[in-house]
Formats: structure tokens, sequence, C-alpha cells
């Protein structure tokens, strides 16, 4: 096997990055994107350059600062790229475990931890169910131990003993060593949901994963596992009734939506709207842009008057609108001028009060109605005996005078 020169290899040297972390992300970034070139043309030499990448990287991260994240999660994109080159190389037998042991001891000597993520796809980096159950058979007496020790130890190799067995087919196996740990956790319970469906049994998985349950397991993560088994099976109704809601994340209301809408063609997406409105009550207004990307105008509208929304928000929506929907803009401009008076939105100008002005009157003008009578309504806006902006006043005076 040739010997390149990496480039990426001395700029990952021990200690290499001081606490900033935008550095290390782009020699992260430049390194994947090398090993990738390689493997085009040799995917075995590419397998062992990312060998060499994840050996690498804990050391020369040390002095980095993860308190936000995102030195972990670019570390962990690089895992998700690197595994499937190095499970997919053609070596032999003797190779693929000395590729391992190199691993094993990097994920041994991972004091962040920066690798603990490599666990996960043990399986996977054996590439053989029989190089997967020789790990398995080298990693259960451990385990074991650890899970029997009175004090609960904390096993290194918990997530890669699970996934050998489970790569290896030893799915009762699997089962039977999980019922021994010492509490239930949803992190090692997944791999027993995913031996089920292995196994042809979607519905005792389904179970399972549910009794799994438990005061800090991530609900919305067995919800997915168990959205995700009933769909697998055709069963769309009984996956959008029971898991949908929960099972959808996202970084905004808006993403949720289309997500389900993706999911569930053969759901309305109004009844989807509907649905996730009923899901968070309270916080009606929080979907209004869904239901506006929608084209649910009278939703939307709807919706930005029975609680708070963004007042930025309403007024984009009312400006963007004016011409093509202008009962809908008029109804989100004044929506927006009235929770600016209730003291909502985030460190809100006079510039963000005289826009959504501008964009009532803009949107007025297709509505038919007379400037004078948007005026009248802004002052009763403005002398409600809920409103407390007293600047709304100062600001609108000359606007609302003529």
């Amino acid at each position: 096997m040739s010997a390149p020169k990496w480039q990426f290899a001395p700029r990952f040297r021990r200690h290499a990055f001081g606490w900033r972390s935008d550095t290390p992300i782009k020699r992260i970034k430049e390194a994947i994107t090398e090993i990738k070139k390689v493997a085009r043309k040799d995917p075995v030499l590419a397998a062992e350059g990312s060998i060499i990448l994840l050996q690498k990287l804990s050391p020369a991260l040390a002095h980095v600062d993860s308190s936000s994240g995102a030195i972990g999660s670019a570390v962990n994109k690089a895992i998700d790229t690197l595994v499937p080159i190095i499970g997919a190389a053609d070596v032999e037998p003797q190779i693929r475990h000395r590729w391992l042991e190199r691993l094993w001891q990097a994920l041994q000597d991972d004091d962040i931890p920066y690798l603990e993520l490599l666990g996960e796809y043990w399986g996977e980096l054996c590439a053989t169910p029989e190089m997967a159950s020789r790990w398995a058979d080298e990693l259960l007496p451990p385990l074991l131990q650890a899970w029997t020790a009175s004090n609960g130890r904390y096993f290194t190799g918990t997530s890669a003993c699970l996934a050998c067995l489970f790569t290896a087919g030893r799915h009762q196996e699997l089962l039977r060593l999980i019922d021994k740990a010492s509490f239930k956790w949803w992190h090692d319970r997944r791999w027993g949901v995913k031996a089920l469906v292995a196994m042809g049994k979607k519905s005792e998985a389904i179970r399972y994963a549910e009794e799994s349950r438990g005061l800090n397991d991530p609900g919305w993560q067995i919800a997915q596992v168990c959205e995700e088994i009933l769909l697998s099976s055709g069963l769309l109704d009984e996956a959008y009734q029971r898991y949908a809601m929960e099972a959808t994340q996202g970084t905004t209301n808006l993403s949720r939506f289309r997500t389900i809408c993706r999911k569930y063609p053969n759901r309305q997406p109004d009844e989807i709207l509907r649905d996730l409105i009923a899901s968070t009550p309270g916080a009606e207004g929080k979907w209004f842009a869904a239901a506006k990307d929608a084209g649910l105008f009278k939703v939307a509208a709807d919706l930005a008057t029975q609680s708070p929304t963004d007042p930025r928000t309403l007024t984009r929506a009312a400006r963007d609108f004016a011409e093509k929907q202008p009962d809908f803009a008029l109804a989100a401009g004044l929506a927006a001028l009235r929770w600016i008076s209730l003291g909502h939105g985030f460190e809100i100008t006079s510039v963000d009060l005289l826009k959504a002005y501008s964009a009532v009157m803009h949107a007025a003008t297709g509505t038919g109605v007379s400037s004078l009578d948007i005026n009248e309504q802004i002052r009763k806006i403005i002398v409600s005996d809920q409103s407390k902006n007293d600047f709304m006043r100062t600001v609108l005076a000359s606007r609302l005078s003529s």
C-alpha cells in the first residue's frame, strides 16, 4: 500500500490549534475534501487517510473552545463522511482489524471527547458480520463487567459492542444483553429496536421503544424511530396520528410544517397546519409564517391576532403581499402595529414602526379602504386601555394628524 504525503497531516499536530474554532473547522473541511478526492481513484488509500485524520483530530483540537458546539458538529460531520469511506474499502481482514485497532486506541485516548460518535458506527467500520462478531466477542466481557459493577462504571465501547452485535446478526443476544443493563437508557435500547425490526417484529419494536420512555429520555427521538417503522410499513395514517407532531423537529415552525407535508403527501396542508397549531396552545401566532407559506392567508391573518407574533415578520408579510393579497397584507400590517403597541418585538425602533405603518398604507390602497379609516383604526390601537407603548404615539403623530 502506497503512503502518500497527506497535505492535511502536518496541520493536525498535537495542540495545533488555539481556543478559536474557525481555523480548525476550516482545516477539517479541507482534509475531508482532500480525502474524498483521493477516494475517487484509490478507495483503500482514502480509507487510510481517513484513519490518519481521525487519529489526529482529538489531540489537535484539545485546546479549542467547544462551548458553542461548532467544533463538535464539524467533527461529527467528518465522522459521518469518513466512516463510509473506511467501511467501503476492499481490504483483507487482517488489514481491517489493524485499522480498527488504531481507531479503537484513538477512541480510548479521546479525552474531550470528540470521537464519541465513532462507536455508533463500529459495525459499519467492521464491514462484515464476521469482523463485527469478532469485535463483539472482544467487547462483551468489559461491557458486562461495567454493567454489573456496583458503581455502574462507564465503558467507552458500549455503543461499539451493541453496534457489532447488530451488524453480526446476533439480534437475540443483543436483546438479552440490553436487558442486563442496570437502568433503561434510550441510547442503548434503540439498538434493541433495530434488532426487532431486523427480525421482522415491527409491532414489538414499537412497544419496546415506547417502554423506553422515561424522565430523561428524548421523547421526540423515540417518536421518530416509531414513526419511521410505521411509515416503512405503509401505515401513514397511524404514523401521522401517533407520532408526526412529536417526531418532527425543526429550527423553525415553518420548517416543521414543510417537513410533515413532505412526509405525508396524503394529508392536506391546512389539516396539518391545524394539527400543529393545536399542539402548541397559547402560541398560535408562531405558525403565522407556515400558514402564509402554505397560501392559507385567511388562517394566517387570524393567527396573527390570536397570540403575539413577531412584528417584523408581520411587517415583511404586509410589504411583500400588499399587491398580491392586499386584504391579508392589511391585516398583517395592522397586527404588527398592535403587537408593537403592546410592547412585543425585540428592540423595536422608530424605523420598525414606520416600516409597519408604510406597509399598512400601501396595502390599504389595494383594499379600497381610505387612509382616513386606516388612521382611525391605528388611533384606536394607540388609545386602547391595553396599550402601554407611548413612543408609538410620538413616532406616528405627524402621520395620524393628516
